[in-house]
Parts: C-alpha cells; sequence; structure tokens
C-alpha cells in the first residue's frame, strides 16, 4: 500500500473524529481571537471528540501559553491543535521491535474477544515478514474452537507455521510447545494468541500467570511484549479495558484497530496521555496490510484536520 493511500485510509478511519472535531473547531473560530472563552470552546470540542477532558485540559493550557491573544484563522487553529496532539503521541509511538537474544522474541497478545486480536496477530506476523523475520503463530486461545480455526486459517495464508492443541486444552502447553519449536527452528518471532475472557478476571490471571511460568523456565526474559488489541469504536470503555489489563496482565504495549470511519479515534489520544503505553500499530481495515507502526504527526494531522 502506498504512503497516500495509506494516508487515505486513515483519513477515512479517523473520518467521525476529525469531522466532529472540525466541527467543533470552526464554530470556535468565528470569535477571531484566543481569548479564555474561545480556549473553553476548544476544550469542549476536545473533549466531545473523546481525546478525554486531561489531554483537553493540556491542549488548552498549551495553547493558551502560545498563543493566547492571538488572532488565527481555521486552518491556523487547526495547525495548533494538531501541533499539540502530537507532542501527546510522540512519546508513546513505539514500534514492535524484534531485538530479543537468544531467540525467539515472544508477544503474548490478549483482548477480549470482538476485538479483532486474531486477525491482528495475523497482520504482525506480516509486518515481521515483511522485515525478514522467521514467525511462529501459538494458538493459545484454546477456550474457542473458532479462535483455533481462525488463526490457523491465517497461518495457511500467510504462510507460517502454527502451534495448535485441542479446544479446552492448556494453554501454557501450547506456549511450552511453541517456545520450544521455535528455538528448534531459529524462528525470530512466535505470536501467542491468548484467551479473550475478562469475565472472570481471576481465572484469566490464573491462566496468564501459569503462562508466563513456562516461559520463564524456557527464556526467563519473555514475554518480551504483552500487547492488547483495543477495538476502536468502544471509545472510551477501550480505556477500561486499558485499565483492567494493566492489572492482570501487565501490559506493555498497545494496537488500536477498527478505525474504520464509525470509530472514536479520540480515544487514541486519551490513552495516551491517560497511561503512556506505547502505541506499537493501527489496523483501519480487514486486509493483510491494513495495520501499520503508528505514525504520530501523521496521525495528529488527520485527526484535526489538517494532513
Amino acid at each position: 500500500m502506498s504512503e497516500t493511500s495509506w494516508k487515505d485510509r486513515l483519513f477515512g478511519g479517523f473520518r467521525k473524529t476529525s469531522e466532529r472535531l472540525s466541527e467543533n473547531l470552526t464554530s470556535v473560530v468565528s470569535t477571531a481571537k484566543l481569548d479564555d472563552s474561545t480556549l473553553d470552546d476548544v476544550e469542549d470540542a476536545l473533549i466531545l471528540s473523546d481525546l478525554g477532558p486531561s489531554a483537553a485540559s493540556r491542549i488548552r493550557q498549551k495553547l493558551s501559553d502560545k498563543k493566547f491573544g492571538l488572532s488565527m484563522t481555521e486552518t491556523e487553529l487547526k495547525e495548533a491543535v494538531a501541533e499539540e496532539i502530537a507532542e501527546i503521541l510522540r512519546p508513546v509511538a513505539k514500534p514492535l521491535e524484534v531485538v530479543a537474544f537468544p531467540r525467539p522474541q515472544v508477544l503474548l497478545v490478549i483482548g477480549v474477544n470482538g476485538s479483532g486480536k486474531t486477525t491482528t496477530i495475523a497482520k504482525v506476523a506480516h509486518l515481521f515478514q515483511e522485515d525478514d523475520y522467521g514467525v511462529m503463530l501459538a494458538a493459545g486461545d484454546t477456550f474457542r474452537a473458532a479462535a483455533i480455526g481462525q488463526l490457523a486459517t491465517w497461518a495457511e495464508r500467510i504462510g507460517v507455521p502454527i502451534i495448535r492443541g485441542a479446544e479446552g486444552g492448556d494453554p501454557a502447553s501450547i506456549v511450552f510447545d511453541g517456545v520450544k519449536a521455535a528455538t528448534d527452528q531459529g524462528i525470530d518471532a512466535l505470536i501467542v494468541d491468548t484467551a479473550g475472557r475478562l469475565q472472570n478476571k481471576r481465572e484469566l490471571m490464573d491462566e496468564l500467570a501459569k503462562i508466563r511460568k513456562v516461559l520463564g523456565r524456557l527464556n526467563p526474559e519473555a514475554p518480551h511484549d504483552v500487547v492488547l488489541v483495543l477495538d476502536a469504536t468502544n471509545g472510551q470503555n477501550a480505556l477500561a479495558q486499558i485499565e483492567t489489563f494493566k492489572e492482570v496482565a501487565g501490559v506493555t504495549g498497545l494496537i488500536m484497530t477498527k478505525l474504520d470511519g464509525t470509530a472514536r479515534g479520540g480515544v487514541l489520544v486519551a490513552a495516551a496521555e491517560q497511561y503512556g503505553l506505547p502505541i506499537h500499530a493501527i489496523g483501519v481495515g480487514e486486509k493483510i496490510d491494513d495495520l501499520r507502526p503508528f505514525d504520530p504527526d501523521l496521525v495528529a494531522r488527520v485527526i484535526a484536520g489538517v494532513a
């Protein structure tokens, strides 16, 4: 996918957010000068666009510090907002990298059922393949036959090996087999699907603790990444998922999926401001190359409607 078409996809994915923000900022600019009243309106516009009260307050303060009392056109205001959004996003933009030694790099991928977790695993595998890394998948979500089958289908489609067991099997033993096989075969990255049940946090915590224990015996550094997949259409509910999974699973980074035009994309900014967890990649569709490393400056401009 070319850079231009990726930018177009992003515009489509963040359409709801950028349109809402643009509408609200357009009505603000009619007042011409950036005074307290205008800044209040800007802050409200940001909150209404799902950027969250904390990020909105921070952006308002920065605009006040830099631009207070100045007359601004609509474009200038959007440019200024884009720059402040980028300031929030830049520190968390961290692509997934295969750096583990000894290999393999072990990535545990978690997220509630329906978040696009299994598809995202395939897309991450594809990104690694593009960088010439050997990849293996492990079907650790053994509670749903559909999850095992779906991951196996993707593995076949992108041409990577998969370690799988029976439905209802022990996820930790799948992970154990996966790490052994990946080590024996000189695989660079092992991506592990895990169960997405949040209804019983204790059960999920116990299961992940068992997986970690098994990994620790094989490689004390593993898992190297615990990646939470979030569905952007969930808006503020996605923040609640970060809170829970951070506590339950020790999340080390995020991937945001389903930025498809209906999404509440501003929540990406809220997540960055509130949690500061690395954002590795964002997904805008179902196709294999619809996931890309997170570009904070481009996303900031798209959200503000100036890219």
